[in-house]
């Protein structure tokens, strides 16, 4: 399975139901209608913890029936704290049916939702947004959903006020940056991060590696042309991520003066909508700190 696979499946928690209806989660979905959708639904089912954290922001708390389990990993999800107060799903079809909701916002793919449609309840199928723009238009979709269009407004102005904070001064460099996804792979170019690096003034270094999407950068590659600035995650405890222990290598350690570092949580690489907000400030605050500092 790809990297890029691997995000959908995390992001989206698509695979998770298909799985426990025997089924593949792949394909194109358009989103399911019906009579309720008129309404206001009372009863919401997120399968996704990109669509987790959107819906916290514009339901209300009595209309969530239940988050996607992988709400809660502290590691992964920007919400973890408010879905250890929430019910969760790990999605499978009895959960779901037991869960009696009148809406499920799901990942992309047919068959799941052709397993909803089978079980008579209405879904509604978000891809990965891959631009700032795709990610405000799903904020607003989802509020509408959920009958709060009002909240998707203000969550969409307050994006835009933290891209607006996180641009970089006028006339200040632009750095090369770097940043890893667990695992130790590379935002590529046109991911939703290259979007957020750009927007913050930074020049994202996986292109000049050969990436043409997200994927693992060689240390030979690193060594040869090391990035001004590299964004690595927070290591698991006991278990420092593949970027961090790439640091640790001696082969680099004469890099230290020229490459600069900073932490950049994992929690904040694969998600839109609310979590543009922290992504933006952290970005901004690598950046800054990294043209401040006396050696550069």
């Amino acid at each position: 399975m790809s990297i890029d696979t691997e995000r959908r499946h995390w992001v989206t928690g698509a695979g998770a139901l298909a799985v426990s209806l025997g089924l593949n989660a792949c394909g194109v979905a358009a989103p399911a209608g019906g009579p309720q959708a008129s309404r206001a639904p009372a009863r919401v089912v997120s399968l996704g913890p990109c669509l987790d954290a959107i819906l916290v922001e514009v339901a209300d708390r009595s209309q969530i029936a239940a988050l996607s389990r992988y709400s809660r990993d502290p590691y992964g999800s920007s919400i973890a704290e408010t879905a250890k107060t929430l019910p969760v799903t790990s999605g499978t079809a009895e959960e779901i049916i037991a869960l009696s909701p009148d809406l499920v916002l799901t990942g992309i793919g047919q068959t799941t939702t052709s397993a909803l449609d089978r079980l008579s309840i209405r879904s509604e199928v978000f891809d990965v947004p891959e631009t700032v723009a795709a990610s405000l238009a799903q904020v607003r979709r989802i509020a509408a959903l959920v009958g709060h269009p009002e909240r998707g407004e203000a969550l969409v102005e307050r994006i835009e006020a933290a891209l607006k904070a996180a641009e970089p001064a006028p006339g200040a460099r632009e750095l090369k940056a770097l940043v890893f996804m667990p695992g130790g792979f590379a935002s590529g170019p046109g991911t939703l991060m290259d979007e957020m690096m750009r927007r913050a003034g930074l020049h994202n270094a996986a292109a000049l590696y050969g990436l043409t999407h997200s994927a693992s950068v060689p240390l030979e590659a690193v060594m040869a042309s090391p990035p001004d600035l590299l964004l690595a995650g927070q290591p698991l405890p006991g278990a420092p991520s593949r970027a961090e222990r790439m640091l640790q290598h001696p082969a680099l350690a004469h890099l230290a003066g020229g490459m600069k570092r900073a932490v950049f949580p994992e929690r904040l690489l694969f998600c839109g909508g609310p979590v543009l907000i922290q992504t933006a400030a952290a970005l901004a605050r690598a950046r800054d700190a990294a043209l401040s500092d006396p050696a550069r």
